[in-house]
């Protein structure tokens, strides 16, 4: 029995601020399939942790796979978000990708339970966001933004290589999901921590310095 089966009056406020209880219930559920995946995840655990019920929840959801995949749908909501409110335009070409790489960086730190929401996703060969029509978030602004920066960058004799924004995220990205998510293998394998603060700054200026030195610098013949 959960503490709102107990208390009556508890149960009748949720029911009063449903906007509240499913974002709790959201909340918790994105740390309980980001940790455990999917298969592995239990709704009765996500119900204990937001003092509601097994039915309050498939009442709001209706099942256990909605329910992942508004977990899903939030978490690349948030990232669009936070994407859509930077603005690179004012600032130099170099400067801007350099801020665009920084700010992923960031993003990766300070929403850990994205990565590896997205990680479990990929071990299920992203059936999910694939099955999902309109999947929200994925029209990502920072793709438009690489594109823009890319484009003046060029039109500046600045950038000379002739790499679309779509690989150039995947540059950026792969770097900063590594570094969240590999962190306990490398740990074990090197005995290096990867997140610890003394070594933070050096790793987010190396991803900015990596994507500038690739850019302006060109190919080998």
């Amino acid at each position: 029995m959960t503490l709102d089966e107990k208390d009556p009056p508890a149960l009748e406020r949720r029911l009063r601020d449903p906007g509240r209880t499913k974002e709790e219930i959201l909340e918790v559920s994105t740390q309980e399939f980001a940790e455990r995946g999917f298969a592995g995840a239990r709704v009765d655990e996500i119900a204990n942790q937001t003092r509601t019920t097994k039915r309050m929840i498939y009442y709001y959801f209706g099942s256990k796979e909605r329910l992942y995949l508004a977990a899903l749908e939030r978490a690349y909501e948030d990232i669009r978000v936070t994407e859509a409110n930077v603005d690179v335009e004012h600032l130099d070409p170099v400067t801007a990708i350099r801020t665009l790489a920084q700010l992923t960086f960031d993003r990766h730190e300070a929403n850990p339970d994205f990565s590896r929401l997205i990680s479990q996703e990929n071990v299920q060969r992203a059936q999910f966001v694939t099955a999902a029509s309109g999947f929200p978030g994925l029209d990502r602004p920072i793709i438009k933004m690489l594109e823009n920066v890319l484009e003046r960058g060029r039109d500046a004799g600045v950038f000379v290589r002739e790499i679309d924004a779509l690989d150039v995220h995947m540059l950026i990205s792969s770097f900063c999901f590594f570094r969240i998510n590999n962190r306990y293998t490398f740990a074990a394998s090197f005995g290096r921590n990867l997140v610890e603060p003394e070594r933070r700054s050096t790793y987010r200026d190396m991803i900015g310095d990596v994507v500038v030195d690739y850019l302006t610098t060109p190919r080998k013949v």
